[in-house]
């Protein structure tokens, strides 16, 4: 038996297995929940070294990327966003459910039995198709949800646009597991489940045959990502299939999908993604009279209206022609690479928060995170070329010099700590100059 409280190391078998839920009962099962790796946080080196592979096969098989840098710049901010609340306090999905099994468990099955690691794979990916499904229907759910549907490419950076806010309803589906499911149980299923989800964001695999039948594929999940109307609340599975052909929401792909929205928000700034459905919401919701009308919109479907349908009409989504044009960043070719270069040096900055959080202050903590989303929309506004664009990181860089100077934020390298200084401070007098510019001739 594992001593308590002592995480377990993932080999490298290990960390390519649990992308593909490949892991075994008995190299998963925990007593406690202390003892639970983060396997979300280890798998960062393998989602690198599988969206590289992607790139390989994508510009071998096709001549180019399977997606456009700013698009994917914006899928990799939504992710990093998505992660800061836990550098806070732990997840309300894993707070909620050791309260219930706490305060209200039936009975307790075996933590280390397989049969109750086979019961909660079932038991997570079921919960996880209710919490999709709803997710696509009821329009409130939908406002956090739809910033991973918002991407106009359907590659593995795709799979890290994920929402802040959705974890705050997602908690629910699984609180009946609680009843009986061990919390460390849970833990490593609700992980397993979603790496599982990241692989199939790819267009570079077609179809694999037979496990089309049981599993959630890229072909399927293809289908769930498209704006076509025959795509439109479909195929809602995490890893298994099998509970779309039971409840009817099952689709084959059949004609080319066209991802993204079916209103695109042509935009790559991270709150837009992140909130612009709330304030649509908002705004509806006080546009539409009657009280059970108001009710409706925020419970019912996102293409509801009054004398409609709850999910709305098929015939009101825009018809695919096969002629869009995906939005682009109208950013030159060289400030596009200095935002990536931006967003690399905060990365860095981002993974050794995270690799040191117990150590850091919570003033250290807290002005870290606010760096972090600050860099995040200023690469946002610079890749939107939004007119404050060049005033915001004016501010960003300065706001990085003085967090150096004071200690809270230290170069990986401690040897780069001049040149640092020096490429930050030449990112002021240049953005400086060019937001005084924009001023006078505004």
């Amino acid at each position: 038996m594992r001593s308590p409280g002592a995480q377990q190391d993932v080999s490298v078998s290990q960390g390519v297995r649990m992308m593909f839920y490949m892991m075994k009962p008995n190299e998963t099962s925990f007593q406690t929940l202390e003892e639970v790796p983060d396997y979300i946080k280890k798998a960062t080196p393998f989602f690198i070294c599988l969206m590289l592979l992607e790139l390989i096969v994508s510009w071998i098989r096709k001549g180019k990327p399977p997606g456009r840098l700013d698009d994917a710049l914006t899928s990799l901010s939504a992710g990093v966003l998505s992660r800061l609340p836990s550098l806070l306090f732990r997840s309300i999905e894993l707070t909620s459910y050791i309260y219930i099994w706490e305060s209200y468990r039936i009975f307790s099955l075996p933590w280390d039995s397989p049969w109750t690691w086979y019961l909660t794979f079932l038991a997570v990916d079921f919960g996880y198709y209710w919490f999709h499904r709803m997710a696509r229907e009821v329009n409130i759910m939908w406002a956090a949800h739809q910033t991973h549907h918002s991407s106009e490419d359907y590659n593995l950076s795709t799979a890290l646009r994920q929402s802040v806010v959705q974890i705050y309803t997602s908690w629910i589906f699984y609180c009946p597991l609680a009843l009986f499911i061990p919390p460390s149980v849970y833990a490593a299923h609700l992980q397993f489940n979603l790496l599982y989800q990241f692989w199939i964001h790819t267009e570079v695999i077609n179809n694999l045959g037979p496990l089309e039948l049981i599993l959630n594929t890229p072909s399927h999940h293809r289908v769930h990502h498209g704006r076509n109307r025959y795509c439109i609340d479909k195929n809602y599975a995490g890893t298994l299939i099998i509970w779309d052909r039971i409840f009817g929401t099952f689709e084959a792909e059949n004609e080319k999908v066209l991802y993204g929205l079916t209103h695109p928000i042509n935009t790559f700034e991270p709150f837009k993604v992140q909130f612009h459905h709330l304030l649509y919401i908002w705004t509806i919701f006080w546009a539409t009279p009657g009280f059970f009308n108001k009710f409706s919109v925020i419970f019912k479907g996102p293409g509801w209206g009054p004398g409609k349908p709850r999910l709305g009409l098929n015939e009101e989504i825009p018809e695919v022609t096969g002629k869009e044009v995906a939005f682009s960043s109208p950013a030159s070719r060289l400030l596009k690479i200095y935002s990536v270069v931006q967003f690399a040096l905060m990365l860095a900055f981002y993974e050794d928060t995270f690799a040191n959080k117990a150590a850091l202050s919570q003033v250290t903590l807290l002005l870290r995170i606010c760096f972090i989303i600050l860099t995040l929309t200023s690469i946002g506004f610079l890749v939107d070329q939004r007119p404050q664009a060049a005033l915001m990181e004016t501010f960003r860089c300065l706001v990085f010099l003085m967090l150096c100077e004071f200690g809270h934020l230290k170069p990986f390298i401690p040897s780069l700590s001049l040149a640092f200084e020096i490429f930050f401070s030449i990112c002021v007098a240049f953005w400086g100059v060019r937001s005084m510019k924009q001023l006078a001739s505004g």
